[in-house]
């Protein structure tokens, strides 16, 4: 049965100020995974400090995606699937289902395996890694189900509040534990620079901020919050900024830390425990504890991120190929649905089948997926939002704005041809920065 709410009643017992920023903190912290993680601390350990404003940057870009995707739904009171499906056309949805169960095949093994890598970094039980990886994979993936079947949106929010404060007081307290040189990180964070051979890099950290699909879910999460009309743009901007901020604080930290250490590249299981070995020889025996627990914190958040929001998609998808009313839908509390859950249960079980290849390999399908995506995302936004007919003139994208989705889609479009070339028909030597994983 479906359980009817009204978005504008405010949610019991919950701060005012945690009710503005929390969907925003959300999308961030569900964007930020092992591979965001691992790129940032090997170009910080290739090329040093100087190319910090990268990852400034590619916030600003997700921040520009997330906004125009808020502001198309608090035009519409329609969802952007929904968006698509009723401007550009029937077809499209098919593509994306199509699209969306690939994606989640990819993503969730890619996620599985990095839960697991980061649980037996922890401990093996005195297993061969390999295989406590898969029992430790395993173990993240049902336990993700079960939060995310029995706790609902509310519960939700409380875990991965715990996950995001361990992840980022981890990270920020191993690279002020490190010992940085605040002044090379301030002229790497407001004086762009592009030194020899760190133009792969740079790229790495431009695209690696702040997820892919999971984007989609943001619209879910402000419905959940009762956002509406044009004082819920003004909040989305606000939570948006806040959340991407921090992200931005997070893989600036990881570079100070990977500039402090002797990285070599690579994308295998063991990449972040070389890293956590490396930091004992420089902070101490608690430095390799404390990393290997921010890397737990981030790669879980990334997990129960996508566990709870990516079955939305399907849910809506489902609805929207029922008849059901744009009115209905968006009164539809769809985590209690029967396609929500069928989904999740997918989600959790079928990627286990990839649990034994090496994440790189895992990571290369992900890519090819995750590189098809922004470009269409940007490119629809530019559509959407600049019809006065269909958003109104409030609505409708700024100047400011518009000029910053068109670079958005030139990058990624660059980018994502570049990702492909380079995954499918990799040359020799390889001067991309590897990833673990992408999760979002």
């Amino acid at each position: 049965m479906l359980r009817i709410m009204n978005p504008s009643d405010p949610a019991p017992n919950r701060p005012r100020l945690f009710r503005l920023l929390a969907p925003g903190i959300l999308i961030a912290a569900t964007g930020v995974g092992a591979g965001d993680l691992i790129t940032a601390s090997l170009a910080g350990s290739q090329i040093g400090v100087a190319i910090i404003w990268a990852v400034a940057v590619g916030a600003v870009l997700k921040w520009v995606l997330n906004e125009g995707l808020a502001r198309w739904q608090l035009a519409t009171d329609t969802t952007l699937l929904e968006g698509w499906v009723s401007r550009l056309g029937a077809g499209v949805q098919w593509v994306f289902i199509v699209y969306l169960v690939l994606w989640t095949f990819c993503t969730g093994a890619a996620l599985i395996s990095a839960c697991g890598v980061a649980g037996a970094a922890l401990w093996t039980f005195g297993l061969p890694f390999a295989t406590a990886k898969v029992y430790w994979g395993i173990f993240h993936s049902l336990i993700g189900l079960v939060l995310v079947w029995i706790g609902g949106f509310r519960l939700f929010e409380k875990i991965m509040s715990v996950c995001i404060a361990v992840m980022f007081a981890t990270v920020i307290a191993t690279a002020a534990l490190i010992g940085p040189d605040w002044v090379a990180l301030a002229r790497g964070l407001f004086v762009p620079a592009i030194p020899s051979g760190s133009t792969p890099w740079i790229l790495g950290l431009l695209g690696g901020v702040g997820g892919s699909v999971t984007l989609l879910s943001y619209g879910y999460w402000i419905r959940e919050e009762g956002r509406r009309g044009i004082a819920g743009v003004r909040q989305c901007r606000i939570d948006l900024g806040v959340g991407y901020a921090m992200t931005a604080i997070f893989g600036v930290a990881m570079v100070s830390i990977g500039s402090r250490l002797n990285l070599e590249k690579g994308a295998n299981d063991r990449v972040a425990l070389a890293l956590a070995e490396q930091l004992t020889g420089v902070i101490g025996p608690a430095g390799q504890w404390i990393f290997l627990i921010g890397f737990w914190g981030a790669v879980f958040s990334s997990l129960l991120g996508v566990w709870q929001s990516i079955p939305y998609l399907f849910a809506d998808f489902v609805l929207i190929r029922r008849g059901t009313t744009p009115e209905a839908r968006s009164r539809t509390d769809l985590t209690r649905t029967a396609p929500y859950r069928m989904y999740l249960v997918f989600l959790t079980i079928v990627p286990m089948v990839l649990l034994r290849w090496e994440l790189q390999r895992v990571q290369l399908l992900y890519a090819i997926m995750a590189a098809l995506f922004m470009p269409m995302l940007a490119f629809t936004l530019l559509i959407l939002n600049n019809r006065r007919d269909w958003v109104g003139e409030r609505f409708r994208s700024p100047l400011v704005l518009n000029l910053l989705l068109v670079a958005t889609l030139v990058y990624f479009a660059w980018t994502g041809i570049r990702e492909m070339k380079t995954r499918l028909f990799p040359a020799p030597k390889t001067t991309l920065p590897a990833r673990i994983d992408l999760p979002g």
